[in-house]
């Protein structure tokens, strides 16, 4: 299937409502003409994705189909606007930067983005928005709905964000406490290891940030000339218990006065560290708690 041309029951998967749902509506409110492939399908473009995952966010947020048909695009922009400013739910944000990313919409994602982190901070547009669009964009990506090139656009932007708030947050130089941060040989899903910096930094700490991919071995030469207090690590990527416990043993082991932490959702993996110097966080919302 081309690039951006999904299947009724990709849109399913997007919209999260059943095929036969929709096909009971594309037949009573002639919502869509979807094209036909030589099996006779239904295939639908990256327009039409757009406008299903506006079409889905209305009837989520108790609309009736009939009305929804009724309405233009317009009014249903203007709709789904008003029921995102009346609601916490962040889900409108999170629709619309899935749909900028099927289309490689630059524009669309960074107007969408800078305005839920000028409304609702950074804290919040990475908690609310940020990590759920993460993690609707991995499902796609490992059920094969999602070409990596639409992985990367989506995650370069949010990094290039994420960095912008970094360098304009100031270094606590005089800190007690200096935190060296890194992902294990590997490791490349950066931006839950740059959102840490960026809290770390808000909250008062020395950061040094040597990012995704390093070597244990490289961490020697600065922790030795360097007055480190803390290592922090996220991990992502599959491992197994064994292998995490003996990762982070080997670094309680190398560096027995440094404080170890570790995130990610392989934490829940991470039993038996009662005997380590450890800290695990299964939130990254739990860490400026945690630094108490």
């Amino acid at each position: 299937m081309p690039l951006n041309s999904f299947s009724i029951r990709d849109i399913e998967n997007f919209t999260g409502i059943k095929a036969h749902t929709l096909r009971i509506w594309e037949q009573r409110y002639q919502l869509f003409q979807p094209r036909r492939k030589d099996t006779n399908h239904r295939i639908y473009d990256g327009e039409d994705l757009k406008a299903f995952l506006k079409i889905a966010y209305l009837y989520h947020h108790g609309v009736k189909i009939s009305h929804i048909a009724a309405l233009s695009d317009e009014e249903r922009n203007t709709l789904s606007q008003r029921i995102s400013d009346q609601s916490s739910d962040y889900s409108l944000h999170i629709s619309d930067l899935l749909s900028a990313t099927m289309l490689y919409d630059t524009r669309r994602f960074d107007t969408v983005l800078s305005a839920v982190i000028r409304a609702h901070g950074m804290e919040a547009a990475i908690v609310k928005v940020i990590y759920p669009y993460l993690e609707k964009v991995g499902i796609l990506w490992m059920t094969d709905k999602m070409p990596p090139a639409q992985e990367h656009f989506g995650s370069a932007i949010i990094r290039t964000k994420l960095m912008a708030a970094i360098d304009s947050t100031p270094m606590n130089y005089d800190a007690g406490e200096h935190f060296l941060l890194f992902q294990p040989e590997g490791e490349l899903h950066e931006i839950p290891l740059l959102y840490a910096c960026y809290l770390l930094k808000k909250y008062g700490k020395m950061v040094t940030y040597f990012g995704p991919n390093v070597p244990l071995r490289d961490l020697e030469p600065f922790l030795r000339e360097s007055r480190v207090t803390a290592l922090y690590t996220h991990v992502v990527t599959a491992v197994s218990p064994g292998v995490l416990q003996q990762y982070v043993r080997g670094l309680n082991q190398q560096y027995p006065l440094v404080q170890v932490y570790i995130s990610g959702p392989k934490t829940l993996l991470a039993e038996g560290f009662s005997d380590l110097k450890v800290k695990v966080l299964t939130d990254l919302g739990a860490l400026p708690g945690l630094l108490g």
